[in-house]
């Protein structure tokens, strides 16, 4: 393959659903983007994973003419409960005023969705960063792909896939928990009804997915190890302890299994390079709140970018962009933090706060609407 140079504004390293939503957001304001996968294009057509998506989530893609909406499985009330303490509370559609809470879509439906809006040229597949300089005016990358060496020259370099395991500019916190997934038949059906069922093990969470429960099971990893090697009839079994009586489980699919750990870039941003997503931050699944921040992310840094100057790297929109999501950042990680370590644990003292805890929401409404509000819309200006 002969060398190629190309220019573009913005650099976008992944192509995963946040990386494609800041590319259509720049677009969108005639601003060019260049994005890079390692993956060929298309690669997310076998993936199996549910993605859980806050109604906030689905009016900034629908901006974009992005949202399946034939794909996702509407979430209209979430029960929260704890298992084996007093305490719940319930969040309805009709007290937020919205046609959902969330949805539960598959990963390869949203990537389908905003790959087919993406403009011609835009992605640069099969390719990998190898080399980065940053300059006073410019950033310089090196691509190796079909063999070859292409060179990008962009004003602002975005990371958007995650971050290597040893990388020093991340702070590691390791919640000692695995998270067990699979989708489960319900006996009765669902209804549009979500759980959140707080145990000693960690968090058991039952999200709608077609006919379906897209389960998210969080236990020590010696115990994840246990329901990886049970059979599907000891499996459900162990489901239905954790989860109690009010829904049965007649079938399973197959299993699978991540560790669990809050990782936070210390520095969102550098000279002429930004970090978004899971490059940025890795939450704990609990309330499905780390996907919908990285979808925050990308859509605030386009804001940024196209409200700038004709420089998308410039140091003054970096540093703005870094302020603006301090407090959605921080909040959502307050937040998922807080639950995993308070609901952790089987600590009577902890147990009893955390019925009172729940029984408050429950009969105070402007503060389960304001929690309600969080998990819809982040630290974002309410519709």
């Amino acid at each position: 393959m002969t060398d190629a140079t190309l220019d573009t504004e913005v650099l976008i390293v992944g192509a995963g659903p946040v990386g494609m939503t800041l590319a259509l957001s720049l677009a969108a304001g005639g601003r060019k983007a260049l994005l890079l996968d390692r993956r060929t294009r298309g690669a997310w057509r076998d993936d199996p994973r549910a993605l859980a998506l806050a109604h906030g989530t689905r009016q900034l893609l629908e901006t974009l003419g992005a949202w399946n909406a034939a794909a996702g499985t509407a979430i209209h009330d979430i029960h929260v409960s704890q298992r084996g303490g007093f305490g719940r509370t319930q969040i309805t559609r009709e007290e937020m005023a919205v046609e959902a809470l969330g949805y539960v879509m598959r990963y390869r439906d949203l990537a389908a969705a905003l790959d087919a809006r993406l403009p011609a040229a835009t992605l640069l597949d099969g390719a990998e960063l190898t080399a980065l300089q940053v300059g006073n005016d410019r950033t310089v990358a090196t691509i190796r792909r079909d063999g070859g060496e292409t060179t990008v020259r962009a004003g602002l370099v975005v990371h958007a896939e995650g971050t290597p395991a040893d990388d020093a500019g991340v702070a590691v916190s390791d919640y000692r928990q695995h998270a067990v997934l699979a989708e489960v038949r319900p006996q009765p059906a669902h209804g549009q009804r979500a759980w959140e069922r707080f145990t000693a093990d960690g968090p058991l969470a039952l999200l709608p997915l077609g006919d379906d429960y897209s389960v998210v099971f969080t236990v020590p990893p010696a115990k994840a190890d246990a329901l990886l090697a049970m059979d599907d009839t000891a499996f459900l079994a162990a489901l239905q302890r954790q989860f109690g009586s009010r829904v049965s489980f007649t079938a399973t699919s197959p299993r699978a299994r991540y560790p669990l750990a809050l990782r936070l870039r210390r520095q969102l941003v550098a000279a002429r390079q930004v970090w978004i997503g899971n490059a940025a931050q890795t939450l704990h699944p609990v309330s499905g709140q780390g996907f919908n921040l990285g979808i925050r992310d990308a859509w605030e840094l386009a804001q940024a970018v196209l409200a700038a100057g004709d420089d998308a790297g410039d140091t003054v929109t970096l540093a703005g962009y870094a302020r603006g999501r301090r407090l959605d950042r921080r909040g959502s990680v307050a937040f998922t933090d807080g639950i995993v370590r308070a609901f952790s644990t089987d600590f009577a003292p902890l147990r009893v706060a955390r019925g009172l805890g729940l029984l408050a929401l429950d009969l105070c409404p402007p503060a389960r609407r304001f929690v309600a509000g969080r998990m819809i819309w982040g630290a974002r200006a309410w519709p």
